[in-house]
């Protein structure tokens, strides 16, 4: 059994389990809702930069997530009062049977590396993590974390970037520790899904579910494509 650490910003609407669309049909708060999913390996700040976006906080204490945990956050996207709902999931190998639950559904998947470490070289298992698990119809951004550790960098830039543009994705490199790029990464990420549901807005073929207010769920391709 896995613990859900549940906390939420800025909403009284309890999630009764992963993806529960059922809250949704009372809101009449926001315009469209986001799900996020941000997966990578343990230690490479997921909940760092989950914290610093949804709280503005960072702490230097490393507390390992334990199955799954979110935060929600209304942001404005082109004049559209969007909720962005992310779910930080734990690296560890233990807890990969809970997070395989937890791709299916998600609008936007960010897959964190460190930047220090030799995380990135995982990047391609959890590419296939998505391939197994995902629905192919989300958009995907590669992260490299922890940029303000400049003297202790093993993974350049150009490499992330190289590896992204091969994958078609897009990349940044952030710092929840200094704030860096933070909030234009989660915009970014709720930007490209707008775009896509103004792109396919006509399309009914299948795909992931993008809930609108006021309106029938919207189904909506994406330009990641799985393998």
């Amino acid at each position: 059994m896995f613990q859900l650490n549940v906390t939420e910003h800025r909403t009284d609407k309890p999630i009764k389990q992963p993806f529960d669309t059922s809250i949704i049909n009372m809101d009449k708060e926001y315009d469209f809702l986001f799900k996020y999913l941000l997966i990578g390996d343990s230690g490479v700040g997921k909940s760092s930069l989950l914290l610093r976006f949804a709280d503005d906080v960072f702490s230097d204490t490393y507390i390992s997530t334990i199955g799954v945990d979110f935060k929600i956050r209304t942001v404005d996207v082109d004049n559209k009062v969007v909720r962005l709902q992310v779910w930080d999931t734990a690296g560890q190998d233990r807890f990969k049977s809970i997070t395989a639950s937890f791709y299916r559904g998600a609008h936007g998947i960010m897959l964190v590396y460190d930047v220090t470490d030799m995380s990135f070289q995982h990047v391609e298992t959890w590419i296939k993590e998505v391939d197994r698990y995902g629905s192919c119809d989300h958009n995907m951004i590669l992260v490299g974390n922890k940029s303000d550790l400049s003297g202790k960098r093993v993974v350049t830039y150009e490499k992330g970037k190289e590896f992204a543009e091969k994958l078609g994705i897009s990349f940044m490199e952030t710092s929840a520790k200094s704030s860096t790029n933070v909030e234009t990464l989660f915009m970014t990420m709720a930007a490209e899904i707008k775009s896509t549901i103004a792109e396919d807005k006509l399309d009914t073929t299948g795909g992931v579910t993008v809930i609108v207010r006021n309106s029938s769920p919207v189904n909506k391709k994406s330009s990641w494509k799985c393998c």
